[in-house]
């Protein structure tokens, strides 16, 4: 009989890269991107899926890492925040999103950025014109407690502004 403690192999493609790991079957996707493959980008708040800051795309679906297990990831691709900025040659290149943060200081202590970039790309690329109170709406899931939003929200304005202007 099979151990229910026993770590089983997991493969996943984790930012475009395919990823093993051997976990236990109670392993939560979070854990397993930061322990075992070493991806700290994505933060732990609340551990209750409430504030958002393990917020990673499973499949292009944002889900709270925190209350996904790693075995579900099996065979799906994942996106954390490392796989946002784009490489040239030994120079990372900001994503977008990520430098209308810097641009508007959209981050203070930085803990729930990575939450909600991830959330904001989703959002804007599901829907890329979206008004204020949408994009307010498509965020609501994520908690800051440095930056009063507005700075978020302007980020992710701008963006989706961009974004809506180019298609």
């Amino acid at each position: 009989m099979r151990d229910a403690n026993e770590p089983e192999p997991v493969s996943m493609t984790v930012n475009g890269h395919r990823e093993t790991a051997r976990v236990t079957p109670r392993t939560t996707l979070a854990d397993c991107l930061r322990h075992d493959l070493r991806l700290t980008g994505t933060h732990l708040g609340c551990e209750h899926g409430v504030c958002g800051a393990c917020t990673v795309l499973l499949d292009g679906a944002p889900v709270r890492s925190c209350l996904t297990l790693a075995v579900q990831a099996d065979g799906a691709a994942v996106e954390t925040v490392e796989g946002l900025a784009e490489r040239d040659g030994n120079k990372a290149v900001m994503h977008p999103l990520q430098e209308k943060f810097w641009q508007h200081q959209a981050l203070q202590c930085g803990f729930c950025t990575s939450g909600f970039l991830m959330a904001g790309v989703v959002a804007v690329e599901e829907e890329p014109a979206m008004s204020r109170e949408r994009i307010r709406e498509r965020l609501s899931g994520n908690i800051c407690r440095c930056t009063g939003y507005q700075p978020i929200v302007d980020a992710v304005v701008e963006y989706s502004e961009e974004r809506s202007r180019h298609e």
